[in-house]
């Protein structure tokens, strides 16, 4: 457990609200995880996607090719690709449905279409205030991951604003990291962890309070952590899935499991979740992290170190048996955890 314990006493030596811009030089590199290669032997690999407004899309375009080379290839007035960088093909949007789907036709001449048109430029005057662009990465190997850190600086030096600029600003960073195998036991694990780490990551990620009154980062249901916290559950691959589609058949998980069981087994996602969005890979899709672009310093470390506790608890059946007996016992205490204990109770596990 020394990789866990070292990445909770980086972010607690390295606390990400810096005062000034050189703060961020003195950071040392991104961890790696203890599993740092997949069952193919091959090294693995985490998207990135960083929520933010205060910039163009074409400024936002420029922005990553002068950060990371390429080309700049438009596709519509929200949606911009950098093709080519040595990391891969980065995708720039509005992250808003209608406008993105408005700008890619081209629509013939009329009354109706004039409206139309109207309708969506004030839309997209509204949207580009209150929608935020996304920069959505390639998958990058992890010992490349650093590489985001500059593109990040750029963006906040040029104006880029993220979550605490304002109450309405619901933007994250979501790390999308490759899993190393795509055996249950595996899958099981990081559920589990994730699952016993929530309250604390909630709390030492300090999330904004307009990320927590929108749906987009629930935590699993009370009732599916307990069945999945269960020393005694030992699913099937396709236990697992069901079991997990009857409590969280939506992306608005801060862990979303979605993306790895669509690549499993896409006709059993898509036959209980109606949601376009999903892509079927083998990656985990964690949600939770504000963007704090605006934030002098900020980069992917703060939110990359917490991911490591998941990492390497998730490595440690044996600890992470432990820590799920506890926390069952915590949940089947008659008021549960009504005070809210429990991430410091999982705290002193880190600091064991």
């Amino acid at each position: 457990m020394d990789g866990m314990l070292s990445a909770f006493l980086d972010y607690a030596a390295l606390h990400y609200r810096m005062t000034t811009p050189d703060a961020a030089a003195a950071k040392p590199p991104l961890r790696l995880p203890s599993r740092r290669h997949t069952v193919s032997n091959g090294e693995r690999r985490v998207g990135v996607e960083l929520e933010f407004t205060g910039l163009s899309i074409e400024r936002i375009g420029e922005i990553v090719h002068h950060a990371l080379g390429g080309e700049i290839r438009p596709h519509s007035a929200y949606e911009y690709t950098v093709a080519n960088t040595p990391l891969g093909d980065f995708a720039i949007e509005l992250d808003y449905a209608f406008l993105k789907e408005r700008g890619r036709r081209e629509s013939q001449p009329g009354l109706l279409d004039e409206i139309e048109r109207v309708s969506e430029d004030v839309l997209g005057a509204v949207a580009k205030r209150v929608v935020p662009f996304e920069i959505v990465g390639p998958p990058i190997a992890i010992s490349e991951l650093h590489a985001i850190n500059p593109l990040i600086a750029a963006l906040r030096e040029a104006g880029a604003r993220g979550t605490s600029q304002s109450a309405i600003y619901a933007f994250g960073l979501h790390l999308n990291p490759e899993l190393p195998d795509l055996e249950t036991d595996t899958l099981l694990g990081y559920i589990r962890a994730f699952a016993v780490a929530f309250d604390w990551l909630k709390r030492v990620s300090e999330i904004d309070i307009s990320r927590r009154v929108f749906p987009y980062i629930q935590p699993y249901t009370k009732a599916y952590v307990r069945k999945v916290c269960d020393p005694a559950y030992a699913p099937t691959r396709d236990q697992l899935i069901d079991d997990y589609l009857v409590e969280n058949a939506s992306r608005n998980r801060a862990l979303d499991m979605l993306p790895v069981f669509a690549y499993l087994d896409e006709a059993r996602i898509r036959a209980a979740v109606s949601d376009g969005l999903i892509k079927a890979r083998p990656t985990l899709h964690y949600r939770l992290p504000n963007c704090e672009i605006e934030q002098p310093g900020w980069d992917l470390h703060p939110a990359w170190n917490h991911w490591l506790v998941i990492e390497e608890l998730a490595a440690d059946p044996a600890r992470l048996r432990e820590i799920c007996v506890d926390y069952c016992e915590t949940l089947d205490r008659p008021f549960g955890d009504w005070f809210g204990r429990w991430s410091h109770v999982f705290e002193q596990y880190l600091q064991r």
